[in-house]
C-alpha cells in the first residue's frame, strides 16, 4: 500500500503539528485546549493533507482529459470523518502516539468529539458513502452530489417509550471537514411561465434560489487520489427584507431570508402536507439544476462545447429522487446551450444510468402534474414531449395496445380525473436512462418480473444486476479493530483492499486457537457495546448470553413488530417454565421511523413497553433482556455490528430490495436469521446455506398466500403460542395504563389483512429461533460458523459492486486501479 509522507510513526513531531494548529487556527494553547479544541486541531492537520490530494487529482485529472462519473444522490450517510481520514492517509499510528505521549485524552476521546454529517437517513445514504469510498479507493475520476441538510433529517430521543424528533443541529459548531467554495454557485429558478420557440423555450421564472457549493474530500485506501462530494446549500437572492426590517416587521424580514434557505435545512421534510409536498420537490429540483449546471459549466470551461459531453460524463442517479435530471439536462442543452431535441436526447440517454431501491408500487415516487406545472413549468413541457416521443415509438412496434401505453407512460392519469395525473418518476428515470439495475439478484429478477415488466419486454437488454456492498475499510478495519488485527495477523492486511482474501479464513475455522481469538474479539466488542448502552440507557447486558440485534429504519415490511412477537413469545415460555433449553438474550433494537409514520412510532412505543416489563421481571432476569439504542446512525453502528451474534433480516420475502446491514453484520462475524429475501439470499450462497438460519415463506409462496386469500385470523385462532401473544398485546398486559394503546398493531394482523404477512412466517420464525437457541449453546460450534460467514463476505465488498459498474455501466473501466 502507497504510504503517506508521514508514514513513519513520530508521535513527538505529529503532536507538534498538532500543537502549531491550536496556536495558528484554533487560537487555543496547547497546554489548556479541551477535547473540542484538539478535535478541531487534529483534523486540520489531517485536512492540509486532503487538500493537497485534491488539488493533485484535480490537476491529473484535467491533465488526462478523464471521462468522470457524477453520482447524484439525496443522501450520503458518511459518519464521522476523522477516523476514516487518519486510516487513509496512514496517520492513525501517528495520532495514537502523539496522544499516548501526552497523556492526556486519548484518540478515542478525540474521535468521538465529532458528530455524525446529518446527510442521509438509512440504507440508501450509507450506499452512496460507500461507494465514494470505494470510488475514491478504485482511482476513478469521481463527484458526488447532493444537499448539505443543515439540520439532518432528525434527531431522535426516547420520551416516555415514545419517539420524539429534534433538529439535528450537526453544524451547529461548525465542521472543519468542508472546503466552502464561494465562488461555485448557481442560480436555480421555480415557478412563472415559459415561452416555447420551437426547440428551445425561455423560461421567465418567479422566484430564484442561489445554490452554494461546500466540498468534502473523501480519501481513497492505497492511493494519494480522492474524490469529491460536493453539497449545494440553499441561498436567499438577498438575506432579508431590508424595508420590513426598517419598518419594524423584523418577522416579516426573517420570512423572505427563511422561504429561500429552508430548502436545505431538512431531509425528506414531512410530506403529508401541500406545503411540505412542495418544498420536497424543491429541494430535488434544487439539488439537481446546480449540479447539473457545475457539471455543464466546468465541462464547456475544459473542452469548450458541449457536443461531446456523452464521451467525458457519466452521471448516475440514486434512486428517483434526482430523477428531474432527466428534463433538466434537456432544458439546459436546448435552452441554454442552443442543441437540437434529437441531439440533446441522444446525449441524455447515453450518459444516464438508474438505480432502482424498491419492488413497492407505493414506494415508486410520483409528483402532481398540477404542481410541476406550477413550480418547473418547463420542465412539465419538456416531459411531455419525452412522454409523446416515447409513446409514439411503443405504438409503432405495439400497435393497438392501448394498455400497454397506459401502463409506460410517463404521466399516470389512470383515473380519468385531470386533477389527479400525476408524473411517474421511476418511468422517467428508465426512459432517460442507457442502464438501469437492481440491488441484489432477486431485486433485479423481481424488477423485470413485476414493476418494470412492460419496460424490460420493450428494453431486454436495459436492465442488469449490481448487487449492493459496503466498504471493508470503515465497516472492519475501523469498526473491529480487534478483528482487524486478528486478520492482519494471520491472512495479512490485504484484505481491505481485496476482500476476497478473507477465503484464507475457511480453513481456519478448524482452528481451535483461532476460534478462541475470535471469540476474545466478539467479547471484547460486546463489553465495549454494553458499557455505551449502560451509560445512554441505563439497562445492563450480560456480554455472556447472545447478542440478537435488528437494526435499521422501523418500518412495517421490515418487520421490527415479528421480532417483538418473538420476544414476546419467549417472555412467556420463560414465566410458563418453558425456557430451559433457550440461551440467554439480550435483544437489541435501533431505528428511526419517520416523523409522520404513526404505525412504525407504535412500534418503537411497543418496544419500550415490552422492555420495560421484561427488565423488571425478576423471573427472567438472566434468561432476556430488551433494549432499544436511540438515535442510530453511522458512529452507533459502528459499535453495535461488531458486537452482533445474531443478525436479524426478516423482511418479507419480496420486498427488501437487498439491504447492506445484512452484509456488515456477516463481515463482523455475526450469524443470520432471515428470510429469503434481498441479497440474504447471495449471502446464504456465499457462506454457505448450513451457516445461516432461513426461515418463512419465500417470494413465490408470498404471492401464493395472497392470491389464495390469506386469513391471519386463522392463523391466530389455531396456533396457541401466538393466539396468548396476541391477546396480551392486545389486552393491555405491556400497557397497563393505557390496555387500548395496541389494539391497532392487533386488528392490523388479525383483522386487517396482516399486509407483510407476519402470522404467515410466525410459526417458522419461532421453531427457527429455537435452533438458533440450540447453536448458541455449543460456543465452539457457533464460533466456526460465524468465521466462516467472515470467510464468505468476499463479493459484498463495494469495491466489487463498483468495478461492475465502471465497467458494465459508465464505460470507465480504463480507469480503475488494478488490483
Amino acid at each position: 500500500m502507497p504510504q503517506s509522507k508521514k508514514s513513519k510513526v513520530d508521535g513527538v513531531a505529529f503532536h507538534a503539528e498538532i500543537d502549531d494548529k491550536l496556536l495558528t487556527s484554533v487560537a487555543a494553547e496547547p497546554i489548556t485546549a479541551n477535547n473540542k479544541e484538539l478535535y478541531k486541531a487534529l483534523s486540520l492537520v489531517a485536512r492540509d493533507e486532503l487538500s493537497q490530494r485534491w488539488v493533485n487529482t484535480q490537476v491529473d485529472d484535467r491533465k488526462n482529459k478523464v471521462r468522470r462519473i457524477y453520482y447524484l444522490s439525496m443522501e450520503f450517510l458518511v459518519g464521522r470523518t476523522l477516523n476514516n481520514a487518519l486510516s487513509a492517509l496512514n496517520l492513525r499510528d501517528n495520532a495514537e502516539a502523539a496522544f499516548s505521549a501526552a497523556g492526556g485524552p486519548s484518540l478515542t476521546d478525540i474521535i468521538e468529539c465529532e458528530p455524525d454529517a446529518a446527510l442521509g437517513n438509512g440504507g440508501l445514504g450509507r450506499l452512496a458513502a460507500c461507494f465514494l469510498d470505494s470510488m475514491a479507493t478504485l482511482e476513478l475520476p469521481s463527484w458526488g452530489y447532493g444537499m448539505r441538510y443543515e439540520y439532518g433529517m432528525f434527531a431522535q430521543s426516547i420520551i416516555n417509550g415514545g419517539q420524539v424528533e429534534h433538529p439535528d443541529s450537526w453544524l451547529v459548531d461548525g465542521t472543519p471537514w468542508e472546503f466552502p467554495r464561494p465562488g461555485t454557485h448557481f442560480t436555480v429558478n421555480f415557478g412563472g411561465t415559459s415561452e416555447h420557440h420551437g426547440e428551445w423555450a425561455e423560461w421567465n421564472p418567479a422566484e430564484a434560489v442561489e445554490g452554494r457549493a461546500f466540498d468534502y474530500v473523501i480519501p481513497g485506501h492505497g492511493t494519494k487520489r480522492v474524490s469529491t462530494l460536493r453539497l449545494w446549500k440553499a441561498g436567499a437572492p438577498a438575506q432579508i427584507d431590508l424595508n420590513a426590517f426598517n419598518s419594524g416587521d423584523y418577522a416579516r424580514a426573517a420570512e423572505f431570508k427563511n422561504r429561500f434557505e429552508n430548502i436545505s435545512w431538512v431531509l425528506y421534510p414531512n410530506d403529508t402536507t401541500p406545503a411540505g409536498r412542495e418544498l420536497r420537490l424543491r429541494q430535488e429540483y434544487f439539488f439537481v439544476s446546480a449540479s447539473l449546471q457545475d457539471i455543464l459549466f466546468h465541462h464547456q470551461e475544459e473542452y469548450g462545447t458541449v457536443s461531446n459531453l456523452a464521451e467525458q460524463v457519466a452521471i448516475h442517479l440514486n434512486d428517483t429522487h434526482p430523477a428531474i435530471s432527466v428534463a433538466e439536462l434537456m432544458r439546459l442543452l436546448c435552452d441554454e446551450h442552443g442543441m437540437l431535441w434529437a441531439e440533446a436526447w441522444n446525449q441524455c440517454r447515453r450518459i444516464f444510468s438508474y438505480t432502482n431501491h424498491t419492488l413497492m408500487p407505493e414506494a415508486l415516487e410520483t409528483w402532481p402534474v398540477s404542481l410541476m406545472t406550477g413550480l418547473l413549468p418547463r420542465h412539465m413541457r419538456i416531459i411531455y414531449r419525452i412522454n409523446q416521443d416515447f409513446l409514439d415509438g411503443v405504438a409503432k412496434r405495439f400497435p393497438g395496445d392501448v394498455d400497454l401505453l397506459r401502463r409506460v407512460s410517463l404521466i399516470d392519469d389512470a383515473d380519468g380525473n385531470p386533477d389527479n395525473k400525476r408524473v411517474r418518476m421511476a418511468h422517467l428515470s428508465i426512459v432517460g436512462s442507457h442502464r438501469v439495475n437492481g440491488v441484489s439478484q432477486l431485486h433485479s429478477d423481481l424488477m423485470v418480473q413485476t414493476i418494470f415488466a412492460d419496460f424490460a419486454k420493450l428494453y431486454p437488454n436495459l436492465f442488469d444486476n449490481k448487487t449492493n456492498g459496503v466498504t471493508p475499510r470503515r465497516w472492519l478495519a475501523q469498526a473491529n479493530p480487534g478483528l482487524s488485527a486478528l486478520l492482519d495477523e494471520r491472512i495479512g492486511d490485504g484484505w481491505r483492499l481485496n476482500l476476497d482474501l478473507l477465503q484464507k479464513l475457511r480453513p481456519l475455522a478448524a482452528d481451535k486457537g483461532f476460534r478462541e481469538s475470535f471469540s476474545a474479539a466478539k467479547r471484547s466488542n460486546k463489553l465495549r457495546l454494553a458499557d455505551y448502552i449502560k451509560r445512554e440507557t441505563g439497562v445492563i447486558l450480560n456480554p455472556d448470553s447472545m447478542f440478537d440485534v435488528q437494526v435499521k429504519r422501523i418500518h412495517e415490511y421490515k418487520r421490527q413488530l415479528l421480532n417483538v412477537l418473538h420476544v414476546m413469545t419467549r417472555y412467556n415460555a420463560i414465566l410458563h417454565g418453558l425456557a430451559d433449553d433457550s440461551a440467554p438474550r439480550c435483544v437489541i433494537f435501533a431505528g428511526k421511523a419517520a416523523s409522520s409514520y404513526y404505525m412504525a412510532k407504535q412500534v418503537i412505543r411497543l418496544i419500550h413497553d415490552v422492555a420495560n416489563v421484561v427488565n423488571n421481571d425478576p423471573r427472567t432476569m438472566d434468561k432476556l433482556k430488551v433494549v432499544f439504542v436511540p438515535n442510530y446512525g453511522v458512529s452507533v453502528a459502528e459499535l453495535i455490528m461488531p458486537a452482533a451474534d445474531l443478525s436479524e433480516q426478516i423482511s418479507t420475502a419480496g420486498t427488501e430490495a437487498s439491504g447492506t446491514g445484512n452484509m456488515k453484520f456477516s463481515l463482523n462475524g455475526a450469524l443470520t436469521i432471515g428470510t429469503e429475501d434481498g441479497a440474504n439470499i447471495e449471502i446464504r450462497d456465499n457462506v454457505g446455506a448450513e451457516n445461516i438460519f432461513i426461515f418463512g415463506n419465500t417470494t413465490p409462496q408470498v404471492e401464493a398466500i395472497r392470491k389464495a386469500g390469506y386469513d391471519p385470523k386463522a392463523i391466530y385462532q389455531k396456533n396457541p403460542m401466538l393466539n396468548e401473544t396476541l391477546n396480551k398485546l392486545d389486552g393491555g398486559f405491556f400497557s397497563p395504563t393505557d390496555k387500548r394503546r395496541y389494539h391497532d398493531i392487533f386488528n392490523c394482523l388479525v383483522n386487517y389483512g396482516d399486509h407483510y404477512l407476519l402470522l404467515a412466517d410466525y410459526a417458522d420464525y419461532i421453531a427457527t429461533q429455537a435452533k438458533v437457541d440450540t447453536l448458541y449453546k455449543t460456543p465452539d460450534e457457533w464460533h466456526r460458523k460465524a468465521i466462516l460467514n467472515v470467510a464468505g463476505m468476499g463479493s459484498f465488498s463495494s469495491d466489487r459492486t463498483i468495478r461492475d459498474y465502471a465497467i458494465n455501466t459508465w464505460d470507465m473501466g480504463a480507469f480503475l486501479k488494478k488490483v
